[in-house]
Parts: structure tokens; sequence; C-alpha cells
């Protein structure tokens, strides 16, 4: 029997299809994922591996630090600790593929793509596993997974990170553009983007660039839709961040596909991401620098516009960033000033008969002759 029970074992380890032995036996789950909020858990060997995130949703704003709770445990607990991997990613989202984001084993971590430099595993407390983030990017929000890996066990909770505003809050109106109305707190501002040399102009990688130039990123379609529930109505069909194309229509007319549909968010379907081309929906949030426009002599080019800003120790100000500061600071100029895109806009928060139309909004004259000297200038100043 003293040779039989060794040869036993090592015919064991060889038979296909059983697991390694490490000391635990694993039940029988096809996977030890959790896919809601709050509390996980996982049985093995009469063990319990818990791994507990918030289930409230976590508010932040662009330029913050935040952190992303996740701890794990086990029942009963143990004496000694084990050794376990953890890996954090962002879930995929509106067309947008998963993310790594940190992987790390004892005192090993690696970050991965545009989180590199900006995330960390904090560890204050046994068994804590939280991430943090730094200076946060409008790309950030959405749902982040925590997952504790112990042997073949692993278990894990989600984290939602949502973006708000910094500043106060405005009704809101683009005349042709934008009516948000801001009676209850929002994220952020979607704004229609067109190319300067007209109407649907962009594919979907240059609209993603577009946005990008502007401070801003290609909004989603609950963005859009929670945008026309406050009031927005735009009748050129535009880019949203799963590829999809669609406009917000909240007053039904003839030239906007007819009288006879109903206000809605009209689509176009997903579209072919390389060969269409359409304008772009894109999404900012509040700022942590100023908008202004600049107090000067005379009119200036384009050319003049910036170097005006740069010699008043700013730069020209982006679409994206005077939209944030139009919705969320009350930014509110009758005179319209260039931009960084070579566009000529201004801010109304409060309506007047001199002013344009009689609603808020920010008014487009279009992409002028950069020459021309008929405009001033709006800047951005970082804090």
């Amino acid at each position: 029997m003293g040779l039989q029970l060794p040869i036993l074992l090592l015919l064991l380890c060889c038979v296909s299809g059983l697991p390694f032995y490490n000391g635990f036996y694993y039940s029988n789950r096809p996977n030890g994922r959790n896919l809601d909020n709050g509390y996980s858990k996982g049985i093995f060997n009469g063990l319990k591996l818990v791994v507990e995130t918030p289930e409230e949703t976590l508010f932040s704003h662009r330029g913050a630090n935040v952190t992303l709770p996740c701890r794990y445990h086990y029942e009963p607990a143990l004496a000694s600790p084990r050794p376990v991997r953890i890996k954090w990613w962002k879930l995929s989202e509106n067309g947008v593929p998963e993310q790594d984001v940190l992987v790390a084993i004892g005192l090993r971590q690696r970050t991965f793509g545009d989180y590199r430099g900006r995330v960390r595993l904090r560890q204050d407390r046994a068994r804590e596993v939280s991430l943090e983030i730094w200076d946060l990017r409008l790309e950030d929000y959405g749902r982040y997974r925590c997952e504790v890996i112990d042997g073949l066990e692993d278990e894990s909770g989600l984290v939602e990170l949502e973006l708000r505003a910094l500043g106060g809050r405005c009704k809101a109106d683009t005349g042709s553009a934008l009516d948000l109305d801001s009676g209850q707190e929002v994220t952020g501002v979607v704004f229609p983007y067109q190319h300067p040399q007209g109407r649907y102009k962009f594919n979907f990688h240059e609209a993603q660039q577009a946005c990008e130039e502007q401070d801003a990123v290609v909004a989603s379609f609950e963005q859009l839709f929670r945008a026309w529930e406050e009031g927005l109505d735009w009748c050129n069909a535009g880019w949203l961040q799963d590829a999809s194309v669609q406009y917000p229509v909240t007053q039904a007319r003839r030239p906007c596909g007819g009288l006879g549909l109903a206000p809605g968010v009209r689509s176009y379907g997903p579209r072919h991401r390389r060969l269409h081309r359409y304008d772009v929906f894109c999404f900012a949030v509040a700022l942590r620098g100023q908008v202004y426009y600049l107090e000067h002599p005379e009119k200036l080019t384009l050319a003049e516009a910036r170097e005006a800003c740069w010699e008043d120790g700013a730069q020209i100000a982006k679409v994206g960033q005077l939209f944030a500061a139009w919705k969320f600071s009350g930014l509110d100029r009758c005179d319209a000033g260039w931009l960084a895109d070579g566009s000529a806009r201004y801010p109304v928060a409060h309506p007047r008969s001199n002013c344009g139309a009689l609603e808020p909004g920010v008014r487009s004259f279009g992409f002028p002759d950069p020459h021309s000297r008929k405009y001033g200038v709006y800047c951005y100043r970082p804090r």
C-alpha cells in the first residue's frame, strides 16, 4: 500500500481534464465573474472569495483624481495572506472595445494604453485593490471591472464612473442648434459639428479626430437621447460613438424628414466607418480653465487672433471649450470671435433683441475668410 498511493497520485496528475491541484478544490462554475455592482462570491474548498465594490455610481469631473473602490476577503477569514492577481479593465460600451487598464501581481503593476502614467493600484489596507486614476479625461467615463484571481478561482465587481460639470447651469438654445433645458443636473453638453468645407464631409475616423481637436469626444447615443429629451433639435445627421448615424428632431417639419413623422432621435443605423460621410455630434464637459472674449482695440485676422491670445498668456479657444463655458459658466457675449478651428461664433446666455435670435445658444458665422478683419477672438486660459 505504501507504493500504491504515490503511484495513484502520479497517475491522477496526468489525467486530462483534471485541474491543477494547489491545495484547494474549486466549485464547477462556468466562470467566476459577477456582472453586477456590489457583492460577489466564489466558493472553493468551503471558503468564499468575496469581492466588494460600491453599488452607487461615482461622480467626478475632468482633470480630477478619483479612486474606484474595490476590496476582497475570504469567508471564513484566512490566517495568512494568499497570492492573488488583480486585473482592472474598462468594459465595452457604445461600440468601443474593452480596454485593459492595470494588472498587478504582488508589488508588480503593469498599466496599458492611455492609462499609462495615470493609474495605480491603491493598497492602503489589507486586501484593498482600489484603482486610482489621475487627471481624468473625457473618455474615462464608463464601467470598470475589478477582478481578483486566486489560483483557478476569480471573482469581480463593477464600478461605474460618470463625469459631471463643475459650474452652474443655464437654460440653453442655439437656434438651429441646441435647446437644452437644464432643470436637472447634466454631465456635459452635446453639440453638432460640421467640416469647414460644409455638410457631410467626415467619415467616422475623421469625426473622432474633429471632436478631439475641439476638446470633446464623439457623443454616445445615450448622451444624444438625453440632449433630445432636453430640447436638442438638429436636422443634419451626425456620427455617434457606436458608428451609427442619427439626428434629433423636436419639431417635425418638411425639410427634416417630413411632417408625418413624430419627433424623436431618427437613425440611419450603422454606417461604414471609412466610406460614408456625415457631420458629427460631439460631447464636452465643464472646463478647469476660463474662456473669455479678449478686449482688443481692433478686429483681427485669424492669425492675429491666435497671436493676441498668446500675448495675453492664453490660447485661442476651441469649439468644445466655448460650448462648455456657455453651458456651465453662463458665458454671454454679443461679439463674434475667432475660434481655433477657424470658425467665428459667439455665446448668448441671456437673449436680447440686438443679439440674434431670442433664444439662448452659441451662434455661428461658419468659417469666414481667415484674412477677414470682422471678428474679435475668444481665448482660453487653463487653471
